[in-house]
């Protein structure tokens, strides 16, 4: 399993339910990453979709402790055990964990990869990726530089891997 997340130097993730960074560069790995693939994400993270949606030409599975919660084109569990249940039978080079913070902090103890946007900035946030450079059990496999957003942002797609 995978995490893929875009953070800011703090390892900031989000500010008021809402991304701290709009990249285009960004979305668009994100879609070429997680197509075809199993996502899991938060309540949350799915109600900050356009239309409070599932993403398309994924399987979306959502994790949530509100037991009656419910949507059309997503399948809901309310544990970490559950999650994992859920996709034992996927590769897990296709399943990726999108958020939001408490889903990242269960899930990334199964993960094996994360790709991370860096974002060189520093913006208000209420929500936190783990500082995977500050964690023994990681190491750098990859640094792509990444250009600089429209508003001059720089940044670079890192991918982490599980020592």
């Amino acid at each position: 399993m995978n995490a893929i997340v875009a953070v800011c130097q703090d390892w900031g993730i989000g500010y008021q339910g809402q991304l701290l960074i709009h990249n285009k560069a960004d979305m668009h790995s994100f879609v070429e990453h997680t197509t075809g693939g199993t996502v899991i994400m938060g309540r949350t993270t799915l109600e900050g979709f356009p239309g409070k949606r599932p993403l398309k030409n994924r399987r979306n599975i959502v994790l949530t402790r509100s037991p009656d919660y419910a949507v059309e084109g997503a399948e809901v569990v309310h544990s970490v055990d559950e999650a994992l249940a859920a996709v034992a039978g996927d590769d897990p080079d296709h399943v990726w964990v999108i958020g939001g913070e408490s889903v990242y902090r269960q899930l990334l103890p199964h993960c094996e990869r994360a790709i991370v946007t860096k974002n060189d900035c520093l913006r208000p946030a209420d929500a936190f990726f783990p500082n995977l450079d500050e964690d023994a059990g990681w190491h750098v496999a990859s640094v792509e530089p990444g250009g600089q957003t429209k508003t001059g942002i720089s940044f670079s797609f890192v991918t982490y891997e599980r020592n």
